[in-house]
């Protein structure tokens, strides 16, 4: 009976406590609620959000026929893309809605055996976007375009059409780099072997009314937040995190042992630190090529991203095989000793043991929805431009596959002497 009442009068004493000083509580628990209604009325849902109220070019680009440099090229127009990097003001966040920094993707679309490389943009980077491209590709062309997802139905799954999709995660931490474009050598001559080719090989074999998107939505990572790095990288180097110093920290070491302090003493962990022994001895080579390989990507420019694919086509020819062989191709830029990209479970097109069927029909609207809106939602990972380079390139003309479109021959511009009526 003693329990009883002692448990009754904790009870009494914390609600006592809340009846005083509700007007301190509840104000900083409905905040929490109240601004992420806010943030989704006004930057998304309004009529007038700041999403809604952005104007967007769909900018096709056609490689040139010969590529004779490799995706260099184009780590150097992904890199041109983090300058419009800007710092909202709490007015633009609050009431404008712009509560995220400006937005790119990059897509890679096959469609009936083609492939087609896509990039979408606000209309008032397109000139910015266009000059780096013409920079490094001066015989491509540029075509803006409408959005190719608007030719397909609202809503899929439907009679007519199905769907699979994905997002992508990675396996290890961020910023821990995959297998980019320096590492596709072969050995004896040291050219590249152009992981793009793969993916034109899937596609060029699509049949007629079958379709293969992958999209790279891609936000600038502002340069302050690469230190939220620095603990990935003490962890490779065998060190600790920074530990918590000063008062906080005392409270810490009070409040993380006041369950075991219940039961016998507690003996607190002693402020002395271990003395390491030099990096060089105590990393295994692989674990030093893991860490200088880490720093190397640090040191680029990151986007945080959202990848995803969709496999899309009418129902009566939808070849589930295409899956495992575009997802294949996806898996050549994986490294076991690095990082890989995987899919991510919780985004499969699929449903399990009770109403399998409508779960997974569930899922595909969803992810198709949020892929026709190039929104962020869901897991995302963080490339560097060298890493987004080598998924994402135009194929060098070593690449024969039927499946590109090319420009048609070099392009040249006016003589500067050219008469003018």
């Amino acid at each position: 009976m003693n329990n009883v009442s002692d448990i009754n009068s904790v009870f009494i004493t914390i609600g006592q406590a809340i009846s005083f000083f509700w007007w301190i509580i509840l104000p900083i628990m409905f905040y929490y609620v109240f601004k992420i209604l806010w943030i989704d009325f006004v930057g998304v849902q309004s009529p007038n959000s700041w999403h809604k109220s952005q104007e967007w070019a769909y900018l096709e680009i056609i490689p040139p026929r010969e590529i004779e440099r490799g995706p260099k090229m184009m780590e150097n127009i992904f890199t041109a893309i983090t300058g419009v990097l800007t710092t909202y003001n709490a007015f633009d966040e609050y009431i404008k809605g712009a509560f995220w920094h400006d937005r790119f993707s990059a897509e890679i679309i096959g469609e009936g055996g083609k492939m087609r490389f896509l990039i979408r943009t606000q209309k008032k980077y397109r000139n910015l976007v266009e000059a780096h491209v013409y920079a490094q590709y001066p015989d491509a062309e540029v075509l803006e375009v409408s959005d190719y997802t608007q030719t397909f139905p609202k809503v899929v799954p439907n009679k007519n059409w199905d769907l699979w999709g994905t997002d992508f995660e990675f396996v290890n931490e961020d910023p821990i780099p995959i297998k980019t474009y320096d590492r596709f050598e072969e050995s004896v001559t040291g050219e590249m072997l152009d992981p793009m080719s793969a993916m034109a090989e899937v596609i060029g074999a699509l049949p007629p009314d079958q379709h293969i998107w992958l999209q790279f939505v891609l936000q600038p990572l502002p340069e302050p937040l690469k230190k939220k790095y620095d603990s990935v990288i003490k962890k490779l180097k065998g060190e600790k995190a920074t530990e918590i110093v000063g008062i906080f920290g005392h409270l810490a070491d009070v409040f993380g042992n006041i369950f075991s302090g219940m039961s016998g003493p507690v003996e607190f962990s002693s402020a002395e630190k271990k003395e390491l022994g030099p990096l060089e001895f105590r990393l295994s080579p692989g674990e030093k090529d893991l860490l200088k390989a880490t720093e190397e990507n640090l040191g680029k420019n990151l986007f945080r991203t959202k990848m995803r694919m969709i496999i899309i086509g009418r129902r009566e020819n939808f070849d589930r095989s295409n899956i495992s062989s575009f997802v294949g191709a996806i898996k050549q830029f994986n490294d076991i000793n690095f990082n890989q990209v995987k899919p991510a479970d919780i985004t499969k097109t699929y449903g399990i043991i009770f109403f399998a069927g409508p779960r997974a029909d569930f899922r595909k609207r969803k992810i198709y929805d949020r892929y026709i809106k190039r929104n962020m939602d869901g897991p995302k990972i963080v490339f560097s431009t060298k890493e987004l380079a080598t998924m994402f390139h135009f194929p060098d003309m070593g690449v024969k596959s039927p499946s590109i479109t090319r420009t048609s021959g070099r392009l040249g511009s006016a003589p500067a002497n050219l008469p003018i009526e």
